[in-house]
């Protein structure tokens, strides 16, 4: 490729490395440039091997092209190495400005890594620049021309046709040539995918055009909803079209449509939802008013209407009633929360909305926590329990304690309330002792009444399990009448109610569970026969720094002393 003493070779060379830096560039695909590229190597700069690496969208590179054996070609043309590989045989080596160079003293190292390659062997080298077989040569090749830029590929070289190592005018003319064979690259992809892009888009146009009657037909007969909005500018999402099936749906006249969009039909909590939703391929779960100011829940999808001449101009928007499955959604989510029987909230959901409240804010230092108060005062009543309903657990009411939180709080979702000055901090209406035995301060605090229904069992052993719904029922009725709205009615389980009433004092908390207790008492009608059930109430405070279970466990205690207070009370009565 060069001879010092014999410059018109250079040249010829020249001349040739112009000829096929010309087919590069003239090239009619982005396969054709690759083949291309490897040609030249072997016609244009003297070697009589060479071969394509590309990089493909993985980052791995996979072997496009090859030139100059046949059998090489077969072996591993389309076989794909890793990007580490390649950043490892690139990183090594000698540098020859961007060309790396690899002597066979060396590669022997890279002989097991996954890079596609041909294995050849020869004797040493007889002089200091003679080419041996397992030598390595590459060019990388870069978006910008530098190895600062995106790495598009490497080409491999072996076998120079003089037998020996490329002097400087060699090397540079492979590093020239990779850098125009980068940008040959870039223009063949671009090109490709300008090609790929003006054919779609033809074809979207023909298809258009072609459909356009049929278009017509399936917008006004189809049985779900369908509407044209304007895209962009100042009427963007302007309605300008609907079917029939749209207009049945929101009970709107097609004329009055056309004065809307679809952010003037959206319900406000939507609107959100409606602005995230792309233009093309978008896709939202939504309600629009109808004329009579109720809400109907839709899937709105939208796509692009192109304009033979404006490009994109409309959007299609496919509205499809999902108002039962909402419902059936809707259902099935209560069914969770839910108890089945009463229809009130059950055990998850009570603790969900009682943990909602409290963050863990540590209790001050040398105050006794309500639940530790109440312990040291009363001791394990459940041990000194004999009767069939508390011997049942060890919560003394068949009320599982230990079960997990919703959010359990070692999850880190409450700490950091403390310095959150937007949380207000929940506190009880507490003595100087941490007790809630003291005296009114007229504190209010969120109210945690535990009810226990008094004779129950008796009436499940005589009457049957149905007549003790029946009862259930009722008591869940009449709980619900006697709190206000926004207060929290649960059933736990069995015939344990939980009532969780915000904003209360102490003397209104014991009001709310007088008129409660006084609401159970009055005769329950079941199958023609009148029965009677009491009500044990126990008020505890939920405060920061207690736990779910501590607030729930604080109430159940207070409700099982008063349960034994008025036992006493009846026996001396008696």
């Amino acid at each position: 490729m060069e001879t010092e003493s014999e410059p018109y070779v250079r040249l010829a060379t020249l001349h040739q490395l112009h000829q096929v830096m010309a087919d590069m560039n003239t090239a009619r695909s982005l396969a054709d440039t690759l083949q291309t590229v490897a040609d030249g190597v072997v016609n244009g700069l003297g070697y009589e091997l060479a071969c394509v690496n590309l990089v493909r969208p993985d980052g791995d590179l996979v072997v496009a092209a090859f030139a100059g054996n046949s059998a090489a070609e077969a072996l591993i043309t389309g076989r794909v190495g890793s990007r580490d590989s390649w950043d490892r045989r690139l990183a090594m080596g000698e540098a020859w400005g961007e060309l790396r160079f690899i002597p066979y003293t060396e590669g022997w190292v890279l002989d097991e890594d996954d890079v596609p390659q041909w294995f050849t062997d020869g004797p040493p080298p007889r002089f200091d620049d003679e080419w041996h077989p397992s030598d390595r040569l590459f060019a990388p090749m870069y978006a910008t021309g530098a190895s600062g830029g995106e790495l598009l590929g490497v080409i491999s070289v072996d076998r120079p046709r003089n037998g020996r190592r490329p002097g400087a005018w060699g090397r540079e003319a492979l590093q020239m040539y990779a850098f125009q064979a980068a940008i040959a690259i870039s223009n063949a992809r671009l090109r490709a995918n300008m090609q790929r892009a003006l054919v779609r888009l033809e074809r979207e146009q023909q298809a258009l055009r072609a459909s356009e009657e049929s278009f017509r037909q399936a917008f006004e007969y189809a049985p779900s909803g369908m509407a044209v909005a304007e895209m962009g500018g100042d009427q963007h999402g302007r309605i300008l079209r609907t079917n029939d099936a749209l207009c049945r749906l929101l009970g709107r006249p097609a004329s009055a449509m056309r004065r809307y969009s679809f952010s003037d039909l959206v319900h406000a909590e939507d609107i959100g939802t409606l602005l995230r939703t792309s233009a093309e391929g978008g896709r939202a779960e939504l309600r629009l008013a109808r004329r009579d100011g109720t809400y109907v829940w839709v899937s709105l999808r939208n796509s692009v209407v192109a304009d033979a001449a404006d490009g994109p101009r409309f959007l299609l928007t496919h509205v499809e009633d999902i108002e039962e499955r909402k419902r059936r959604e809707l259902q099935l989510a209560h069914r969770a929360s839910h108890d089945s029987l009463t229809g009130l909230p059950n055990s998850a959901e009570l603790r969900a909305r009682l943990s909602a409240r409290l963050c863990r804010r540590p209790q001050d230092t040398g105050r006794p926590s309500a639940v530790d108060s109440l312990d040291a005062a009363y001791g394990d009543h459940r041990a000194q329990s004999t009767g069939p309903q508390h011997a049942a657990g060890p919560a003394g009411h068949g009320f599982d304690y230990g079960s997990p939180l919703p959010v359990p709080p070692q999850s880190g979702l409450y700490e950091g309330f403390d310095g959150f000055d937007h949380h207000v901090h929940l506190i009880a209406p507490e003595g100087p002792d941490g007790e809630v035995t003291g005296v009114d301060d007229g504190t209010k605090g969120l109210a945690v009444l535990f009810c226990d229904l008094d004779g129950f069992k008796s009436i499940n052993d005589r009457f049957g399990h149905n007549a003790g719904d029946a009862v259930l029922i009722e008591v869940a009725r009449r709980l619900t009448s006697g709190v206000r709205d926004g207060d929290t009615v649960a059933r736990l389980g069995g015939d344990e109610f939980v009532v969780l009433a915000d904003g209360l004092g102490r003397a209104d908390a014991e009001d709310l569970a007088v008129r409660l207790r006084n609401a159970i008492i009055p005769p329950i009608r079941v199958d023609g026969r009148a029965v009677r059930v009491g009500a044990s109430f126990g008020i505890g405070w939920a405060h920061c720094g207690m736990t779910a279970e501590e607030v729930l466990r604080s109430a159940d205690q207070r409700m099982y002393v008063e349960k034994r207070s008025r036992a006493k009370q009846h026996r001396r009565a008696g």
